[in-house]
This record gives C-alpha cells, structure tokens and sequence, in this order.
C-alpha cells in the first residue's frame, strides 16, 4: 500500500542531502593557504616592470655587443613575485652573485650572472674565442673578480638608464659572493620581483637574474602608472620635432620621367636602324616628380645655371 511521508521526515531527507553534499563540497574547494607569504603586486605594475626591462634587455645587446666585440643576444624571459628564500633556490652554487645599492632608497637589490656565462665572458675579454665547450664550475678568483669590473659598470648603468624612465635609481655594487646562502640581505619571507633573462654570445649561453624588493616597486606604483599612462597619449610638439630631426638626413631618391608608350619586346627587338618612334609626348605637358616610386609634385624641366632642374608646380599630398 502507498505510504504517505510527513512533512518532518521529508525536512530530514532534504537536511541530510543538503549536509551531506555541502560538506563534500567544501572539502573539494578548501586550499592550504601560507599566512607567511607576501603580499602580491598588481598585475599592470608587473607588465610595467615587464616592458621596462624588455627595454633594458634591447639595450644590454647593443652594450655586450660592443664591449666584447662579438654578436650577442639578451632575451626577456620571465618577470615574477617570489619570495627571497624561493628566488635563492633558484640560484646555482657557486655562482657569481652581487648585492646591489639603489640610491636614494634604503633597499638592496640582487644580481645573479650565471657561471655558464661568466668565464665565456671572461676568456673572450682574455683574449680566447669562447667557442670550446667547457662546463666550468667553481668559483671565481680575485684577479676574476676584478676583470668582472667593467662588465658589472656596463650592466648596470644600462639598468640605471632604464629605471630612469621610472625613478632616479643609482645602481651600484655593494659585495659580491659566490654562494646564495652567503648573501642575506633580505628576510627569508620578503617579496622580490624576480626578472630572468638569457644572455647568448655566438653558441654560448647563461642565466642572468635580477630581484628587486617588491617594498620599493610598490613605493614607485604612482611613477609607473603615470610613466606608461603619458606613453599612450598623443605625442608632444617636442616628439614630433626630435623625429623629425632624426629623420632629416635621410636619403630620398628624386626621378623625373617621361611617361610615353610602350613596345612589346618582339617590336623592340625588331628595330632597325632608321626606324623612327614616336613618344607622343607634348612639349608643353607637366611631368610628374617621383620621391622614392610615388608621385609626389607635378611640374617642368629646367635649369639653374649648368645643372638641370625641376620647376614644381603642383602638389600630391599622398
């Protein structure tokens, strides 16, 4: 026979569904969350950070490039937020490492130069070619340490110059070790923003990382919004004016033609002496002035003194 529920043993049915699946649901969502991690920079100032050192990496290329006298590529690789304990373990040991001053601000930052990429350095400033494959590692002397000198003053003042779009940063080199857990100058748990980039010098390449305390990067969030806001914007007479000298001695290739019939090549082919053509172009009829294969002023052929000129007319603004 058919069985009638009440209306408390229908509640209890749906009281038990609804507990049963509301805990199983939680647990599915519920995350382990570290109280001790830093707190996390906007995303916009880490792709104003991004676009900052793309520039610093085009700039670094045409350094090396000139320093070592040899071909050399840097590449942007990565721009992320990691702790100081989580950016050293990422560090090989033994490894060139440098503390770096930032003037006027109280911070340090660091500076990694991978060893896969010190000693081709410093064998092509000694004088070698970089070309043997060597995997050499240990750690580097002080008559090294020294040769390093003028390539450190390079990289940072291509850094400096790119900060300056920024803030007025002076970078300079506090100490330098050779082990990540010798180098303490931030709290295990600090925030740093940790750029990569990938330095290539002819088949040879290195790691080369840079963090930055991300206490100084959010003190600067103002400069950098208003830095890349004023690039979006139109630009100044004063733009317009440095481009425009920039671009002033530019060659420009200048042809005045006579635009007359056309022959096929059997016709051409055929001509004999004696043959007469016929252009069947009017004296008087304008010519077109041609800037680099487009018509830019239509006028006449003339001279000016012993040299020929071109006398303009009219104008094509296209």
């Amino acid at each position: 026979m058919d069985r009638v529920l009440s209306q408390q043993e229908i509640d209890n049915v749906f009281r038990n569904l609804r507990d049963g699946g509301k805990s199983e649901n939680d647990a599915l969502k519920a995350q382990s969350y570290d109280f001790r991690r830093p707190d996390r920079i906007a995303k916009d100032q880490l792709r104003a950070i991004h676009m900052l050192h793309d520039n610093f990496a085009r700039s670094l290329a045409s350094s090396l490039s000139a320093y070592l006298r040899a071909y050399v590529m840097v590449n942007l690789v990565s721009v992320e937020q990691l702790s100081f304990t989580e950016f050293s373990q990422c560090l090989s040991s033994p490894t060139c490492l440098v503390s770096l001053g930032m003037k006027p601000f109280d911070g340090k930052a660091v500076m990694e130069v991978n060893p896969s990429l010190v000693f081709p350095i410093l064998e092509m400033l000694l004088g070698g070619s970089a070309k043997a494959e060597s995997n050499i590692n240990r750690e580097i002397t002080e008559i090294e340490r020294s040769i390093l000198d003028g390539l450190l003053r390079i990289i940072l003042q291509d850094l400096k110059q790119a900060w300056h779009a920024v803030s007025q940063i002076e970078f300079h080199v506090d100490t330098l070790e050779t082990e990540p857990q010798m180098l303490q100058i931030l709290a295990p748990n600090e925030a740093v923003v940790a750029v990569s980039m990938e330095v290539r010098i002819g088949e040879r390449s290195g790691m080369m990382n840079i963090g930055v305390p991300s206490m100084i990067v959010k003190m600067l969030r103002q400069r950098f919004d208003q830095q890349w806001s004023v690039r979006k914007t139109e630009s100044t007479e004063a733009e317009q004016a440095r481009v425009l000298n920039l671009v002033k001695a530019a060659n420009v290739r200048i042809d005045a033609r006579l635009e007359g019939p056309t022959l096929t090549v059997g016709d051409l082919m055929a001509l004999k002496p004696g043959d007469v053509l016929a252009f069947d172009y009017p004296v008087h009829r304008e010519l077109d002035l041609n800037l680099n294969g487009k018509i830019k002023f239509r006028g006449r052929i003339g001279c000016s003194g012993r040299k020929r000129a071109f006398f303009v007319q009219e104008s094509f603004n296209q």
